[in-house]
């Protein structure tokens, strides 16, 4: 029997027996048992029966080190998604939300104009795309980790700024430095952190870490008004900014500096045959800038998504106080809260088009018409029916998140893998500077509007953002005249799709 006794480990250790919990466990351990090797035990004259009741009153009695439960590990990309789902939550809470309600707060506090605050806004997003434009060569020379830490700590600076601010020289200085933090802790490094993880499940995966974005104005922009009007804007800021440094900054060292390589990993979870390269470190471009904006693909793609997020922000800066007249202040901030849980929804679902059109331009157009169909309500109600506000906030706020997510999945398309790291910012960097002037020209659009009608009803407003939408659709569907050839003379998508 000490024989048996050996040569049972020994058999284990070569087929691990799986261990379930609760009533399955005897009966998997059966299952498994008929996996094993019985080559060993032949040797010393056992039965099958034998071999089995021998074993499974082994395994039941503890069976040591050999008795392995082999539990599945969740693909660390996840957990990455996870950690880059939490630093949009901040990003956007910060960068994004924020500064309308800085500019709010500036304004009452100090008594200067919307307008001149108004330009510390376009400051700021201008900074943020002059970094963003830069983002691969910081990534290469620092690392996704350590730009990250330093986005996290400018922006709160900057922020604090903002609220100190005594002159306006001074409050267009922290502009530039919120603006770059954001440009750190945004769209582009979001982007730069999931893609490596991820190749055929890209798409599902960004979605889940761009709907950072939206939670971060669900909960940050009903938080700066409360700890600015508990605090003030001084403490509001510094706590705030504080607080988000430190949950960056342990972010950064536990999600975001780990790469596929050091886990010994593939994209999407598949075991690693070969070395990788530094996965967090982007890759050198084989095509030039020069010769990205000679690119009709790469023109037509940041003109899309430059177009339609002119639209969105646009009309998103003087959509509140449009519905204040027909829905109250509380209602209509409850419509903006809504907006912004549809774009989650519309993402998703999105997404999950995606893994069935082999287009994505088709699906970044399909988003921007039905906010086309938002806009349109817009107009219909006129001002006064509150229905058709409703169902135009839902639709227009459906394809808010998508602006954002899809042009990195329309490169990944399109590109070649050595090309995307250096088409995404620079797509998102182009969109920045000129969304940056959005809320200035919806504002002026509003301003020229004939005072006709009820107060909340604006058709130039809703007519521009149909209108720059529409142009946005045009844009991307001109991309789509003539194949894509990498260097490797076939198409990008046809690396990538799963048979």
């Amino acid at each position: 029997m000490k024989a048996v006794r050996r040569a049972i480990p020994t058999t284990v250790g070569r087929a691990p027996l799986a261990m379930v919990r609760s009533w399955s466990r005897r009966s998997a351990t059966r299952r498994r048992l008929r996996d094993l090797d019985a080559r060993a035990l032949d040797d010393i004259g056992m039965t099958e029966c034998q071999r089995r009741r021998e074993c499974a009153r082994w395994f039941w009695q503890g069976g040591g080190q050999y008795a392995v439960a082999a539990k599945p590990k969740i693909f660390f990309g996840w957990q990455v998604v996870g950690g880059a789902f939490l630093l949009a939550v901040f990003g956007w809470g910060l960068g994004f939300y924020g500064p309308p309600i800085y500019l709010h707060a500036v304004c009452h506090v100090r008594g200067w104009s919307v307008a001149l605050v108004s330009g510390a806004v376009t400051v700021h997003y201008l900074a943020g795309g002059i970094v963003v434009a830069n983002m691969p060569f910081l990534y290469r020379r620092l690392g996704v980790p350590t730009v990250t830490k330093a986005g996290a700590v400018l922006i709160g600076l900057g922020i604090t700024g903002w609220a100190v601010a005594q002159q306006p020289w001074q409050l267009f200085a922290a502009t530039l430095l919120s603006g770059a933090g954001w440009a750190a802790m945004g769209a582009a490094a979001v982007n730069a952190i999931v893609v490596p993880w991820f190749v055929r499940t890209r798409p599902a995966a960004l979605s889940a870490a761009y709907n950072g974005s939206s939670i971060g104005g669900v909960i940050f922009s009903p938080m700066w008004v409360a700890a600015i009007d508990k605090l003030g804007f001084p403490a509001a800021a510094a706590t705030i900014g504080t607080v988000t440094a430190v949950s960056v900054w342990l972010l950064a060292d536990t999600f975001f500096s780990r790469t596929p390589e050091q886990r010994g990993l593939m994209p999407d979870g598949g075991g690693n045959t070969e070395p990788l390269a530094p996965a967090l470190a982007v890759p050198s471009p084989s095509l030039d800038r020069g010769m990205l904006w000679r690119n009709p693909k790469f023109l037509t793609l940041a003109a899309g998504m430059a177009l339609g997020l002119f639209a969105q922000i646009g009309l998103l800066a003087h959509l509140f106080s449009l519905l204040v007249p027909a829905l109250g202040a509380q209602n209509a901030g409850l419509a903006i809260g809504g907006a912004t849980a549809a774009a989650i929804i519309g993402r998703t679902l999105v997404s999950g088009m995606i893994g069935r059109q082999r287009d994505r331009r088709l699906c970044a157009c399909a988003s921007y018409l039905v906010q086309i169909g938002g806009s349109t309500l817009f107009l219909m109600a006129g001002g006064t029916s509150v229905p058709l506000l409703l169902i135009g906030v839902v639709l227009f706020g459906a394809g808010i998140g998508n602006a954002t997510s899809l042009p990195p999945l329309i490169a990944q398309s399109e590109f070649s893998e050595e090309d995307v790291g250096r088409v995404v910012p620079l797509t998102i960097a182009v969109a920045q500077a000129c969304y940056a002037f959005a809320p200035a020209v919806f504002a002026l659009a509003r301003e020229l509007t004939p005072a006709t009608g009820a107060e909340g009803f604006a058709p130039y407003v809703f007519s521009a953002a149909a209108l720059i939408q529409g142009l946005a659709i045009v844009a991307l569907l001109a991309g789509r005249r003539g194949p894509f050839v990498t260097r490797s003379g076939q198409p990008p998508e046809t690396r990538w799709m799963v048979p």
